[in-house]
């Protein structure tokens, strides 16, 4: 069973992706629960959605076509704590190929390098929009909004994300 709930579905614009649920996470039962994570002002600052979301309300991302899952969805903890057999890239493709969200957007390096390598054969290049696509769902690799990599922090690219993201629902709603 997983620790958190996969919340996918056919026709999302974009598709987050992390590590794992962290310990908190796992705890409260709700993505990005963590006190010092940024995952919820990042989506409302860089306007993926409207108003700001609590953890807990997670379920609703898909009212704003956002869904959200996890590289290892049977473990919980720090990345540095997770197994080696914790994540698995080739269970995310099928998710990709079978729901085919617009974009994938990862939370982090450690698990876009992981899908990209396992899943693509691929290396990460840097944040930003990666050059390898699944179909055409194209993806995208987020600063992590843990508080514990609040070093590498920048919201700049979830600010071209959420432009890309709002675009392509315009371009949804008027039938292109």
């Amino acid at each position: 069973m997983s620790i958190l709930p996969d919340i996918l579905e056919p026709g999302l614009t974009t598709v987050f992706c992390g590590s794992a649920a962290s310990s908190a996470s796992a705890r409260l039962g709700a993505y990005y629960a963590g006190p010092g994570n940024r995952f919820w002002s990042a989506l409302f600052e860089a306007g993926l959605t409207p108003s700001l979301l609590a953890p807990s309300q997670f379920r609703l991302l898909p009212d704003f076509s956002i869904g959200i899952t996890d590289l290892a969805k049977h473990e919980s903890g720090m990345d540095i704590a997770l197994s080696s057999n914790a994540y698995d890239a080739g269970a995310l493709l099928t998710k990709i190929k079978t729901y085919k969200p617009r974009h994938l957007a990862f939370t982090g390096k450690r698990p876009a390098g992981i899908f990209l390598l396992e899943a693509l054969g691929a290396t990460l290049k840097d944040y930003g929009e990666q050059p390898e696509t699944i179909g055409a769902t194209r993806i995208f690799v987020m600063p992590s909004p843990s508080g514990a990599a609040r070093r590498w922090w920048s919201l700049e690219p979830w600010t071209k994300l959420g432009a890309i993201h709002q675009a392509a629902i315009r371009e949804q709603g008027s039938g292109k």
